[in-house]
């Protein structure tokens, strides 16, 4: 029924998210998997960044629906806490300590694109395929998309996307920010490997470093008065432990 697999590069923890037959769709039992091996990822302190990927180029399809019954009560004890893992999967790939990068090939739909969206960078392919998709099959949007999408991408395309139902490609997320970068499908996880793998080189920075980027981009953010007494004591410490001058 799929799995979550956790691999470590050097400095570089690599999360793959495999349940093929249903094009990585995830699982409430895949859910509760990656919020443990966040767990696991953030007890090492030789992690300096992390990767999220799918297996066998495709990122993630969204829920894996075939346990899902028409009409049941979303609020029956079971269901409702199932939900909830797949949920909190975002939340905690989103806190994670570490610098977070997703690799997205294939495509990345209702879930998907939250998992995505929960990272602090993304490498796509250009060919990709990114859409919310939920109102196309008859659900309003859930694990705070409408949150994580207009931190990233703004106002205006998170309305496109979770209200118009609108699918873009990789060449269309770049352009509009919900993407870093849009390279051929063949370059996404090596560009996406060698970008954690800057980071990565100084774990203990990287991760001082990621938590006043997501304290000061936020949302919400903080003033730059604020930030520039935020960041000072942060970058004092750095300053002391460099080797050289």
């Amino acid at each position: 029924m799929g799995q979550v697999h956790l691999e470590k590069q050097g400095g570089v923890a690599v999360l793959t998210v495999d349940n093929v037959e249903v094009k990585n769709g995830l699982t409430p039992e895949m859910g509760m998997q990656l919020s443990e091996l966040c767990e696991d990822i953030d007890r090492d302190a030789t992690i300096g960044a992390a990767v999220v990927r799918g297996k066998d180029g495709m990122f993630c399809s969204g829920a894996d629906r075939r346990r899902w019954t028409a009409g049941s009560d979303q609020a029956e004890d079971k269901t409702y806490k199932e939900l909830g893992a797949v949920y909190e999967a975002f939340r905690r790939v989103g806190v994670l300590q570490v610098p977070t990068i997703a690799a997205v090939r294939g495509a990345a739909v209702g879930a998907g694109i939250n998992l995505a969206l929960a990272t602090d960078l993304r490498v796509v392919s250009e060919r990709a395929r990114l859409m919310a998709g939920f109102l196309r099959i008859g659900l309003h949007p859930g694990g705070g998309y409408f949150t994580i999408s207009s931190r990233t991408a703004g106002r205006e395309a998170t309305a496109a996307m979770g209200l118009f139902s609108e699918e873009i490609d990789g060449v269309r997320a770049a352009e509009i920010g919900l993407a870093w970068k849009a390279v051929p499908d063949e370059e996404v996880e090596d560009l996406a490997l060698e970008l954690a793998g800057r980071a990565a080189k100084d774990p203990e920075l990287a991760r001082e470093a990621v938590r006043s980027f997501r304290t000061e981009a936020g949302p919400p953010g903080i003033g730059w008065e604020a930030a520039l007494h935020f960041e000072r004591a942060t970058q004092m410490w750095s300053q002391r432990r460099r080797e050289t001058a």
